[in-house]
């Protein structure tokens, strides 16, 4: 079988090395005996991988003593209602409105208190991100909760907002998580469903400062406290033994071949800047959001014909070219440009678009 260019929003393309050494470790892990998909989760093996990708958060993410890292079941929508039960309880929050997830995290919340919306680009089609001196927090919000990345509609935030003194910091990080440098200590809640930046599908990263898991509200569900998941290490039931262990490697393929977090930034700046460059080169393309806000990680794009976008999705995949298609709620095309994309699936979509214009320009 010969691997495919994938441009999947999710779960996304996954590093080469990352991918064999899972095959690998289905029969057997690091020389234990047994396949890492058999192996006690309270066994000496799994404990040393599940410690090791902890340390790998902390290192590149750089944070603080107090903060948490758990690897949760349930997906990014979970922490949508998990967040405003735990911590709402009445209360005011503010969420930033720059996307699909934005405002569905927003919806969720509102089941748990008061939700303002203090920005939002929904009536654009979320084509651009706001500066911190567009938006205020009302006095005694809680929390403001905002999404890093649009993987919809391809806008992304290019700075990390500021809130008052007393407002916790709160990020869905999901599909931009260590794609560029940011101070981790920041946040106050930060969480991202693993299957862009970090692995397969199937666990959800969140970073919690020890002082929101000790204000949570602890009348809730054991699954849903997160007091309960830090005290038990993730392993209040078995946790998603494969998801961590592709994390760890992921982690260590980011640490170890590819230098780092500076380096992967540079490497993504590139990426996009070959696609955006092929997009603004020409009037047949047009892109969707504003320059200022556009998407390293998710490149989101048109002709301006439905039809003649469908046929490129066709031609592109009969091309070995995977995952063009816009999300089904804003059609157009979408390249997913996620850490572990290849310069050369790049250079090969920025040929077919070239190609295709000249075709059917």
């Amino acid at each position: 079988m010969s691997r495919q260019h994938n441009f999947s929003p999710g779960p996304g393309v996954m590093p080469t090395p990352v991918v064999e050494a899972m095959r690998d470790a289905v029969w057997e892990l690091e020389g234990c005996g047994q396949g890492l998909m058999e192996t006690s989760h309270r066994g000496k093996a799994f404990v040393a991988v599940h410690q090791r990708a902890k340390a790998r958060v902390r290192r590149l993410l750089k944070l603080d003593d107090d903060q948490h890292v758990l690897f949760l079941h349930g997906g990014a929508r979970t922490q949508f209602f998990m967040i405003p039960m735990s911590l709402l309880q009445g209360g005011r929050a503010a969420y930033l409105d720059t996307g699909t997830w934005a405002f569905q995290a927003a919806e969720e919340a509102r089941r748990f208190g008061t939700v303002d919306v203090p920005w939002s680009s929904k009536a654009t089609g979320w084509d651009r991100i706001p500066q911190d001196k567009e938006w205020s927090v009302a006095e005694g919000t809680r929390y403001l909760h905002y999404t890093s990345n649009n993987t919809v509609a391809g806008g992304q935030f290019h700075h990390v907002p500021a809130v008052p003194e007393g407002t916790w910091r709160i990020c869905d990080a999901s599909s931009d998580i260590l794609s560029a440098p940011v101070d981790g200590s920041a946040f106050d809640l930060l969480y991202a469903g693993a299957q862009k930046n970090l692995g397969p599908a199937g666990t959800t990263l969140v970073i919690v400062r020890d002082a929101l898991v000790q204000a949570a509200n602890r009348d809730l569900p054991k699954m849903l406290r997160y007091d309960i998941h830090v005290g038990k290490d993730s392993c209040y039931n078995t946790p998603t033994t494969f998801a961590i262990y592709a994390i760890e490697q992921v982690l260590r393929w980011l640490e170890e071949d590819v230098g780092g977090v500076e380096a992967i930034a540079a490497r993504n700046e590139a990426q996009a800047g070959a696609v955006y460059g092929a997009i603004d080169a020409t009037p047949f393309w047009k892109g969707k959001v504003q320059p200022a806000a556009r998407s390293r990680m998710n490149v989101t794009f048109t002709t301006g014909d439905d039809a003649l976008d469908g046929t490129f999705v066709s031609e592109a995949t009969a091309e070995g070219l995977l995952g063009l298609k816009g999300h089904r709620s804003v059609g157009g095309l979408r390249a997913s440009l996620y850490n572990a994309q290849s310069d050369e699936s790049v250079a090969a979509l920025v040929s077919f678009m070239r190609d295709f214009e000249r075709r059917h320009g």
